[in-house]
């Protein structure tokens, strides 16, 4: 029976075994063709992936551009300077009356507003003052009856009129002391002997030589305080005579301080003191500053670095679209058929955010100021 079989599968193939071999290779035909497709499809996908004008095209859809300019390239001036009081916002106190200091109310660097109580005086010259008042008050009543008798009696005939001249004007002497001693009080304030020290602006206390138990003269001139309001503080800077042309009002500043080295304020020269220092040769320039936060202190040492125009023509991009690279710099640019290209330049000088070149690309150029890096690294430059 095996050998029958055997027989039957080997000796007649055509009879039993031909429409089976037929479908195998029909199928066999189908998934080769399926598979020869497949792999063509997967080729043009693969080739219009790696199409370079197809990736550079798509590098640039996130970037930003600058256009190259040819401008006057500006120049750098470095200078050394110092935080100080704004002297247009800075009042010193002092006491108008004499006496000791029986109370202080506020310490040096304390922030104080206009009206605050700073010390409280026991003053004799306050409580003299309250006696003048007084005094006063009682000349201009006698006079102000005198008055009125000799006017009366000149009227009836008993009384001359030089006498009548002679009491009007010593009652007006009398109601001018009145208003002396009281425009006095108003002007030093307080009652009885007790004098109070009130901050004439809002700010910091600055200076202080004011202690308790102090002894003071009226005619003291040493203050008791300074307040100075720091909301804008000035920059002094020095000048060389050397540079003195290149500094002009209204010149850009930027000022770094060592307490905040990452830190950078922005000005613009707003006074040239046309006075040299005799020591020192040099001529001070000011830079108003904000200070809402109140980080500036004077007194601190300041970095001013000053730009002015030049007279060089040179072509200026933002300077972070250099890519600086094996020693030498390059910029990206994107050409007419809106694809990158890689071009290295010569740098002339960095000046802030702008640099200026000598050579490499021409005014008009498109340059990448975005993502330049990790294009410069897609292209394999």
């Amino acid at each position: 029976m095996v050998w029958i079989q055997n027989q039957l599968i080997v000796g007649q193939p055509t009879k039993f075994l031909s429409p089976i071999r037929t479908g195998i290779q029909v199928l066999t035909g189908v998934l080769l063709l399926s598979g020869l497709m497949s792999c063509h499809s997967e080729s043009k996908s693969n080739e219009a992936s790696t199409d370079p004008s197809h990736r550079e095209t798509n590098l640039l859809a996130t970037a930003t551009f600058d256009t190259a300019k040819l401008e006057n390239a500006k120049n750098e001036l470095n200078l050394t300077g110092k935080i100080t009081f704004n002297q247009d916002q800075v009042v010193k106190v002092f006491p108008l009356v004499g006496g000791h200091i029986e109370t202080l109310k506020a310490d040096l660097g304390d922030y104080v507003r206009k009206g605050q109580v700073l010390a409280v005086i026991r003053s004799g010259d306050l409580a003299d003052l309250e006696q003048q008042a007084v005094a006063a008050r009682g000349q201009f009543a006698v006079a102000q009856k005198n008055q009125q008798v000799t006017e009366d009696m000149t009227k009836a005939g008993l009384s001359s009129q030089k006498d009548l001249v002679a009491s009007q004007e010593q009652l007006q002497a009398a109601k001018g002391e009145l208003n002396r001693v009281a425009e006095r009080r108003r002007i030093v304030g307080g009652t009885g002997s007790v004098y109070l020290v009130k901050s004439p602006m809002s700010g910091f206390i600055v200076e202080k030589s004011a202690s308790s138990g102090m002894e003071l003269r009226s005619d003291d001139p040493e203050n008791l305080f300074t307040v100075s309001n720091l909301d804008h503080v000035w920059v002094l800077a020095n000048v060389y005579e050397s540079d003195l042309a290149n500094v002009h009002e209204g010149d850009a500043a930027t000022i770094t301080t060592i307490s905040y080295p990452d830190k950078v304020f922005h000005g613009r020269i707003d006074k040239i003191f046309n006075v040299l220092d005799p020591d020192s040769k040099t001529l001070k320039v000011r830079v108003t500053l904000d200070n809402a936060d109140y980080r500036l202190k004077p007194e601190m040492f300041a970095n001013v670095s000053v730009t002015y125009a030049g007279r060089d023509q040179r072509v200026a991009i933002p300077a972070g679209a250099v890519v600086f690279d094996k020693n030498r710099n390059f910029v990206v640019l994107a050409n007419k058929e809106n694809q990158p290209v890689v071009r290295e330049v010569e740098i002339y000088k960095t000046i802030g955010t702008k640099t200026y070149l000598s050579s490499g690309i021409a005014p008009g150029d498109r340059v990448v100021t975005t993502n330049q890096l990790l294009i410069y690294n897609a292209l394999g430059s």
